[in-house]
């Protein structure tokens, strides 16, 4: 299961959100500002209509198209101006795609009405002359002319158009929009430089606060990943924290201090058990061995002194193992450093194994002058438990690899051998301490799964390391990693 970063995932939201309330705002920003446009058109074209009331006084119509033309910034203009009668007076050229009909325009506002005629029955009323000194009734004022605003399509574009009607004539101004979209390119332009810029600076404001507040789980992780016997004292400040996370930091550093608590104690005590029984298994042994040197020989007792001494040596062999291991939990783990030249030691030991387990093929590919940095014992010891698990866990009549060599500032030891193929549950806890998978490894195959444990803690106590090989067919391999010094011998 692929597992996104979090901090990513708060950066796309924050964008992807932004980015849709910038698009939405951004839509209807456009057709406000769209609509102002064309408002502002509309009052521009009524305001030219208005004037045309009196154009039969203009010395020429084509003048004033040119006129009009220059007023709306030489963009398309058509022109249409039809007398009472119904015959056109004039009409653009570059108008003849405009689909404009008579029944587009207001009609003709019709003729005030006449006073009611007084019936026949009745004799006309006479009445008197007005005063010579008095003004007569104001004529009624003309009605307003009616316009309206319409809008077309032709093969040209769109026409934004004003029809007008007075009492003698009717006029239309149509205005082709790409005068409104030229002023909306700007408009665009602005929001697409705008928009990106917007988006980037929120989705890296979003990351940067992202990581503020993931910075106490950072520390968290640092600290977990630090949780080994030589980190357990590690703990998580909180004076600079946020609130919300005092909490989770305080049971985080309440664990790491029992776990300290505990291990400490598990250490030391199996230490101080290691230590306590080292004495009396020695004084143990001593005594079984003069006991053994007494009896007679070939007898019973001999041979049950031979079984004890056996076990007492086993258990000998244990105590030391967990008394290393655990100053090596502790960081503690002594070496006496000095130059080791691992080529005359791996050559000694395959000459054990000649005679320790002549039916196995031997074959090695050892360089010379494999100079590490180290405990000399205690490495010889790794080698000595890779190759005792090589014998003990081989096949009948099977085979032996050791291969010596450099690689870069390391010096490498492989040890391979035939075996069984290991299941991949006992693969992972093979370095576990006490951990005998294969329910065939019983007492007759000697150890009790701590070998490889302190293998590898003394391997990491050099500052390298021992790990089990990918799994081939019938065949098993460990590595020891070691870092290399210089050529020369002490």
């Amino acid at each position: 299961m692929k597992h996104h970063s979090f901090r990513v995932r708060i950066a796309l939201l924050s964008a992807t959100l932004t980015g849709a309330s910038l698009i939405a705002f951004s839509l209807v920003f456009w057709g406000l500002i769209y609509n102002a446009y064309l408002g502002r058109l509309d009052s521009e074209i009524k305001n030219k209509l208005l004037e045309t009331n009196h154009l039969q006084e203009q010395p020429s119509l084509q003048v004033y198209e040119t006129q009009l033309t220059h007023n709306f910034n030489d963009t398309p203009i058509i022109f249409w101006l039809i007398d009472r009668e119904g015959y056109t007076r004039y009409r653009s050229i570059n108008g003849s795609d405009l689909n404009l009909q008579i029944y587009n325009f207001p009609p003709f506002p019709l003729p005030p009405p006449r006073p009611p005629r007084p019936p026949d029955s009745f004799p006309p009323r006479r009445f008197p002359p007005p005063p010579p000194n008095s003004n007569p009734a104001p004529p009624p004022p003309p009605p307003p002319p009616q316009i309206k605003i319409i809008t077309r399509r032709s093969p040209t574009g769109l026409w934004r158009v004003g029809l007008v009607t007075f009492p003698h004539q009717k006029v239309a101004i149509a205005v082709n929009l790409s005068i409104i979209d030229q002023e909306m390119v700007s408009v665009r332009n602005g929001f697409l430089v705008s928009i990106p810029i917007l988006l980037l600076l929120i989705a890296g404001g979003s990351w940067a606060l992202s990581g503020s507040a993931l910075r106490p789980i950072q520390q968290l992780t640092k600290s977990i990943r630090q949780v080994t016997a030589k980190g357990l004292d590690q703990r998580v400040p909180i004076s600079t924290t946020d609130i919300e996370f005092v909490e989770l930091i305080q049971v985080f550093n309440q664990m790491l201090e029992r776990l300290e608590r505990s291990f400490k104690q598990a250490s030391r005590f199996s230490g101080d058990a290691a230590h306590e029984l080292k004495t009396p298994l020695a004084i143990l042994q001593g005594e079984l061995e003069q006991m053994l040197q007494h009896a007679e020989t070939e007898s019973s007792t001999q041979q049950a002194l031979s079984h004890l001494l056996d076990e007492v040596r086993r258990l000998g062999g244990t105590t030391r193992k967990l008394l290393l291991l655990s100053l090596a939990d502790a960081g503690q783990m002594r070496l006496y450093e000095t130059q080791v030249n691992l080529s005359p030691v791996l050559a000694e030991m395959i000459e054990d194994i000649e005679l320790l387990a002549p039916d196995l093929v031997i074959k090695n590919e050892i360089n010379p002058n494999l100079i590490v940095s180290g405990d000399q014992d205690l490495l010889t010891q790794v080698i000595q438990n890779l190759i005792s698990n090589a014998i003990k866990y081989n096949l009948p009549e099977g085979w032996i690899k050791i291969q010596g060599y450099q690689r870069g500032k390391n010096v490498i030891i492989n040890v391979s051998n035939a075996s069984k193929d290991i299941p991949i549950k006992d693969r992972d806890r093979l370095f576990d301490r006490f951990y005998r998978g294969d329910p065939a490894r019983t007492r007759q195959i000697e150890g009790i799964g701590l070998g490889l444990s302190l293998a590898r803690e003394i391997a990491r106590a050099h500052q390298g390391d021992l790990t089990l090989d990918p799994p081939q067919l019938g065949q098993t391999a460990f590595t020891l990693t070691l870092p290399k010094t210089g050529s020369k011998l002490l």
